[in-house]
Order: structure tokens, then C-alpha cells, then sequence
């Protein structure tokens, strides 16, 4: 489900299609300004949610910001678009209306796209991290300030309660065109962005923020296109606002009058000023809100789709045989699967739940959080599986070794190196200790002694390092046999790409060239010399290796891997040889696609139940702030993920997706408590004559389901 069918709002009506009296009431006209709206919204979801599966990758790829600062703007933008959710609600509540605010806001969402988009072409030579800042704020002010309001205006295009079964047909085109926004910008997207090649680079990040832009300008020309048959209303006053100064006013009053004057509420000390209704119903506002307190922890995982989730897809293999996943194309499984879980659910899934004697809202609700946390025990265990193909990095009081032999000789070493006192180096190949004890610093000798009639022997000694990687390189580019020494680096990219580093042992610089065969047309990717050079970050694809204009070899890097390519030279005799030092990714994608499913199975439970439930409890004039207040759950989900990522608790991942795994399961069993003891407060009457009230018997605030009125999830 996209964050606007699970962070969304739902919206109640009386569905009978009869006025008060019971009478048929006279058939109206589906509104025409309808499809411009839902076209509009299709047109923004595209947008938002495309920027957003390729942002992670791009901050580390192109602004070349690591996992966890990545992970941190990523959940740092989500939480501003969501507390913006409020401060666009009291603004078009209070001041511009519905149709100001959202076009006003779409404007500073398009400057903050066209920032970002600029920002991606390279030829500018432009300050990208800062355009990318700038954007990314200007789009959370953005989309976060329309969110509250495209729905809601749609909405009050219906005359109710005549044209209900209308409004309820609207919210299923509106959340259609949500999910379709998302599904096809998600597939697209990460296709613009790799796929296709500009301004000299790999890929084309300009383009892939680029077109969801273009559609974000063609959202706003589509609502502008409408507006002679929008029914526009003025700004009716922000009942959050009211809410807020009622709260503050009972808070103060108390304070100075618990003494003289004591209530049976600490509310009701703000009757006086703002009314018993106002008082009653904020009551019942804060029971329920009272079980929103351990939502914001599903949202903390939740959204880590798009950031924890998908840098664990760039350290796998996405080569299906006919097809290629791209890591950013993995979080297209949530749409597609909520799609086909809603209907499930209504058909299969709640009956299942029912006969298990799971059938209450808050029941669905604590299972639906249960399987977020069991969603990230399926990634904890797809983490440990993969940490077994990550390169080993030297820990405290070790160091590590490699010799590479680029002569056409094979040697004879005896080492003081411990568990090595002797071993076989043949000729283009390498070897390996990841373990060496080494305080400091530590050398060893050692001695060559050639099996190979014509090769010299030589001595020396090892000089190692505590914390580092050091490599050597046999050459005999001055005429004798010795060792090139240099520090290595053999971890994974964290862009997810293949990196390689030449070994040459030449009689002289020898221009060297990586071509590219399965790029159409085919080009050179790479051009050096045979001559050592530093570490190499490339494309996975097969290349064709030649040195002085002569193929020596074809070889395919892999998505992960570190490779070095050994180039020798023996009188006329050019020779290449590739040798693996990291392991590419080797554990498929697919294997991700349990964990999306069970936090969907998860999702569809817990928010679309949780949202219902809610909204069903609280009064009418309630809704809209109880909307916000969720909205501000999710902002916080995602300031918790920022909190723990810029905390730097644990080294490894697997770690940090266990606390979150742990968090969930805590969570909702505080959840549990607090739904056990949660009693609803009855919903009150008031005429305009007499504050005082009337229950109206639950019987009459409920529809055949057993809630109080017939709702429609929607999306945003």
C-alpha cells in the first residue's frame, strides 16, 4: 500500500441515499469536476513517489553520502512531510480554503522537484547536495500541505447526503489513483534512472527526477483546468486549532482553581469558555488517542522500505535470467500486493481471523503490528545470510595479507607469517590471510624461492598494519624480481557496484582499456595504463580487456564484487588474468519478497482497520483532527528511525533490524494493554437551544457491520 492508502484518512456518510424523512431523495449528477481531481492526484502520487525510490540510491551514489546519513535525510524528509500534514490542514481551514492551498503548495512542490532535477545533471557543475536540501524541504512543505486537502476538497464537490454511494464510488477512484501513482512511477523510475545514459555518466538521475517533475506540472495544469465546475468553500476555522486552545485553557484554569473549584474532568475546567460540547467531545478525542501512543513504531519500520530495505537489495543479485531487478524496483511489491490483499482480506483472510477468534478492530490491529515485527525477524535473517558474503574487514589487534604474483614464475615462500610458514604462490594468482595478529605494527620475513627454471629468489620483510589491509604485488618492472607494496580495500561499494584495481607488471606504461560489450553501442568504459592505479568503481556488465590495442581477455563484473586484474608481460608476451578478491552478490533479490509481504499482510490490518476504528469512535466534527494526529504518528515513526540511525548504535545491520523487531513486539503488547482497558465514551446530542445532551442509543450509530457509520478508506 502507498503512504497515503496506509497513512490515509477515512472520510463517513450516510450511505442509504435517503434524506431525514426516509423519502427517496431526487438523483443527482455524478460532479464533472471529479476526474480532474482524480487525475491531479494521480499525476502528484507519481511524482512523490517516484522522487522518493530513488532518492536513497542517489544520495549515495551520486551525493555520495553513506547508509546511514542517507537513511537519515531519507526518514528526516518523511517526518517533515507528515507534520506538515497539520500546518496545511490549519491553513486551509483557517485561511486560504482547500483549492488556495492546494495550488499555492503545488507550486513550492514543483520549485522543489526542478531543484532536485537540476541538481542531478552533472554538466552544471552545480552545489547538488545543496539544490537536493533545498528540494527536498520544498517538497515536504509541499506535499505534506496538500495532503490533508486533495481528498477532503473532492469530497465537497457530493451534495450529501443524496450523492453518498457517489462519494463512496470517488474514494475508490481516488485511492486507485494513488496506487496507481505509486505502481508506475516505482516500476519507471528506477528504469529512467539506470537504464538509459546522459550527460556521459552510467545513468541518468536528471531524467529519473526529471519526468516525475514533468508530471507534478501537469498535476497542477489538470486541477487548474477544473476549476470553473469546483464547488469552492470558504475557510470554516481549523477545529485543531480549537481543540489545541480548549485543552490549553483547562490546563491553565486548572492549575489556579483545582483547589477552590474541583471537576470531575480536568477538561471540564474549560466548559466556561469554550462550550460543554466542545469539552464532551475532546473527551472522547483523547480516549482514543490514547491507543495512538505506540503507533508511531510501525511507521519506524513501515518506512524503512525505502531506505534500510532497499540498501539491503543493492548488496544482492537482481539477474532473474530474462530480467534484472533493480534494487529501487524491489518497493514496487507493496503496491502491487496491496492491491490484491484488500480484496483477499474481505474475502478469505477476516473470515479465517474470525473463526480464530480474531474479530474486533483492536484485535486485527496488535496482529497487523505483530507481523511488522515478524516482517523484520524474515530481513534480520536475510541480513545474517548476507553477511556471509560481505567482505571481511580487519578487526581490533589484526591486520590482513595478500600477495599478488603478476611474474610468470611460481614460487616457493617461507614466511614467519603464523599457520604460513610455507606455501605455493603460482604465477597470476594470489594469496590470502584475513587473520594475522598485529598489534600496531608488525613485519615478517620472508623468502622466494622460485620453482621456475629462469626466475630469481628474493628476501625481504612483510610490513603489516593493525586495522589494515595490506597487499603486495610480485613485479619485476626495474629488472629484478620484488614486492610492490600498497594498502587495499576489498570491501563492497556501498553503491552496490563491482570495483577493480590493475596489477601491472609491464617493461613499460602500457595503455590499457575496459570496453564495454554489452552497452549498445559498445564503448570504452575505462582507459589507463598497465602501470598500479587506484581502486576503480564500474558498471556490472562484460568487458573486453585490451592493452596496446591487443584483447588479452573478456571478463563480466558483477554487482558487489572487487576484482583485480593482473596484466604480465614476458618478452613479447602480454598476459591478463582476473582474480576475484570479494565475492559479487550472490544471494537473489526474490528473497526479499517474504519480508514485503508479511509487513503488507501487516499493513493492511493494522492501518486501514486502525483508521476505521478511530474514526468510528470519535464525533463528526472530530475527524479532521484526529486525521492530523495520525499523520503526526507517522512523523514520529520516521524520527525514530532518524534517531536510532544517527545514533550509530550497532556495526552491524542485523542488529539494528532486530531492535526494531524487538521495539514492534513491545510495542504492541503495550498496545495490548491499553486496548484491553480502552471503554468507549458514548457519542453525545446537542441542540442549539440546550447544551445539555441526549446518548443516543448505540444502536442508532451503527451501520449492518457493527460500526457507527459507513466509512471509505482513501487515500491521499
Amino acid at each position: 500500500m502507498t503512504e497515503d492508502s496506509k497513512h490515509g484518512e477515512v472520510a463517513t456518510a450516510n450511505g442509504d441515499g435517503k434524506d431525514v424523512e426516509g423519502a427517496d431523495v431526487k438523483k443527482l449528477k455524478y460532479p464533472r469536476s471529479i476526474p480532474f481531481i482524480i487525475s491531479n492526484e494521480f499525476c502528484e502520487r507519481f511524482n512523490y513517489y517516484g522522487m522518493r525510490t530513488i532518492l536513497v540510491l542517489y544520495l549515495t551514489r551520486k551525493l555520495d553520502y553513506d547508509d546511514d546519513t542517507a537513511t537519515v535525510l531519507y526518514h528526516s524528509f518523511t517526518t517533515l512531510v507528515y507534520f506538515m500534514c497539520v500546518i496545511g490542514a490549519i491553513i486551509s481551514d483557517s485561511w486560504l480554503g482547500k483549492f488556495k492551498t492546494i495550488l499555492y503548495l503545488s507550486i513550492v512542490y514543483v520549485c522543489g522537484s526542478t531543484l532536485i532535477a537540476i541538481g542531478a545533471i552533472p554538466t552544471l557543475d552545480l552545489d547538488a547536495r545543496a539544490m537536493t536540501v533545498v528540494g527536498l524541504l520544498l517538497i515536504a512543505i509541499g506535499s505534506g500541505g496538500i495532503k490533508p486537502c486533495v481528498a477532503a476538497f473532492g469530497g465537497e464537490q457530493f451534495k450529501m447526503p443524496e450523492q453518498a454511494k457517489y462519494l463512496a464510488l470517488f474514494f475508490s477512484m481516488f485511492y486507485f489513483a494513488v496506487n496507481s501513482g505509486s505502481f508506475v512511477s516505482t516500476m519507471i523510475t528506477p528504469i529512467l534512472r539506470e537504464d538509459v545514459k546522459c550527460f556521459d555518466s552510467d545513468d541518468c538521475f536528471s531524467l529519473a527526477f526529471g519526468v516525475p517533475g514533468i508530471l507534478m506540472i501537469t498535476s497542477i495544469i489538470i486541477f487548474l483546468f477544473g476549476k470553473p465546475l469546483y464547488k469552492i468553500t470558504a475557510p470554516a476555522g481549523n477545529m485543531f486549532m480549537k481543540v489545541s486552545k480548549c485543552i490549553w485553557t483547562a490546563i491553565r484554569t486548572r492549575s489556579k482553581e483545582k483547589s477552590v473549584n474541583p471537576r470531575e474532568h480536568w477538561l471540564d475546567y474549560s466548559e466556561k469558555r469554550w462550550g460543554q460540547q466542545l469539552v464532551d467531545e475532546t473527551k472522547i478525542l483523547l480516549n482514543v488517542l490514547r491507543l495512538y501512543i505506540p503507533l508511531p513504531v510501525f511507521w519506524a519500520l513501515f518506512d524503512q522500505q525505502g531506505s534500510r530495505w532497499t540498501f539491503q537489495a543493492t548488496r544482492m543479485d537482481g539477474d532473474l535470467g530474462f530480467w534484472t531487478i533493480k534494487p529501487d524496483q524491489m518497493q514496487v511489491i507493496n503496491p502491487l500486493l496491496i492491491l490484491i490483499f484488500i480484496p483477499l482480506y474481505e474475502v478469505a483472510f477476516y473470515p479465517l481471523l474470525s473463526l480464530l477468534g480474531i474479530r474486533r478492530p483492536l484485535q486485527k490491529l496488535t496482529l497487523g503490528g505483530i507481523f511488522a515485527g515478524i516482517a523484520f525477524v524474515i530481513s534480520t535473517i536475510v541480513e545474517i545470510q548476507l553477511e556471509g558474503t560481505y567482505a571481511v574487514m580487519p578487526q581490533a589487534g589484526e591486520s590482513q595479507l595478500r600477495i599478488f604474483n603478476g611474474m610468470p614464475c611460481e614460487y616457493n615462500v617461507q614466511t614467519e607469517v603464523p599457520n604460513h610458514d610455507t606455501f605455493i604462490l603460482k604465477s597470476m594468482e594470489m594469496f590470502e590471510e584475513k587473520y594475522i595478529a598485529v598489534n600496531g605494527n608488525k613485519s615478517f620475513t620472508y623468502t622466494f624461492t622460485s620453482n621456475t627454471p629462469g626466475c630469481a629468489d628474493f628476501t625481504d620483510r612483510f610490513e603489516l598494519e593493525e586495522y589494515k589491509q595490506i597487499s603486495y604485488l610480485v613485479n619485476n618492472r626495474d629488472g629484478e624480481p620484488k614486492l610492490f607494496r600498497y594498502e587495499d580495500n576489498t570491501d563492497k561499494s556501498s553503491k552496490g557496484f563491482p570495483m577493480f584495481r590493475v596489477l601491472g607488471n609491464t617493461a613499460q606504461d602500457r595503455p590499457i582499456v575496459f570496453k564495454d560489450l554489452d552497452a549498445d553501442p559498445q564503448f570504452d568504459r575505462h582507459s589507463n595504463t598497465t602501470y598500479f592505479h587506484d581502486i576503480i568503481e564500474s558498471y556490472p556488465s562484460r568487458y573486453e580487456i585490451s592493452v596496446d590495442n591487443k584483447k588479452l581477455m573478456e571478463y563480466s563484473m558483477r554487482l558487489g564484487g572487487v576484482y583485480a586484474f593482473i596484466i604480465s608481460e614476458n618478452g613479447n608476451e602480454l598476459k591478463a588474468e582476473a582474480i576475484v578478491v570479494t565475492e559479487p552478490n550472490s544471494i537473489n533479490m526474490l528473497w526479499l519478497v517474504p519480508q514485503y509481504v508479511v509487513m503488507t499482510l501487516g499493513e493492511v490490518m493494522y492501518s486501514i482497520t486502525g483508521l476505521e476504528f478511530s474514526f468510528t469512535q470519535a464525533p463528526e466534527s472530530m475527524k479532521s483532527v484526529l486525521q492530523g494526529c495520525w499523520q503526526l504518528t507517522v512523523a514520529v515513526g520516521n524520527l525514530i528511525v532518524v534517531i536510532v540511525a544517527e545514533a550509530k548504535i550497532f556495526e552491524a545491520q542485523k542488529w539494528e533490524f532486530v531492535l526494531f523487531a524487538c521495539l514492534m513486539f513491545i510495542d504492541m503488547a503495550i498496545f495490548a494493554v491499553l486496548a484491553y482497558y480502552y471503554k468507549p465514551i458514548p457519542i453525545k446530542s446537542y441542540s442549539d437551544e440546550d447544551d445539555a445532551n441526549t446518548t443516543l442509543p448505540i444502536e442508532d450509530r451503527k451501520d449492518d457491520r457493527g460500526l457507527e457509520n459507513p466509512t471509505f478508506t482513501k487515500g491521499e
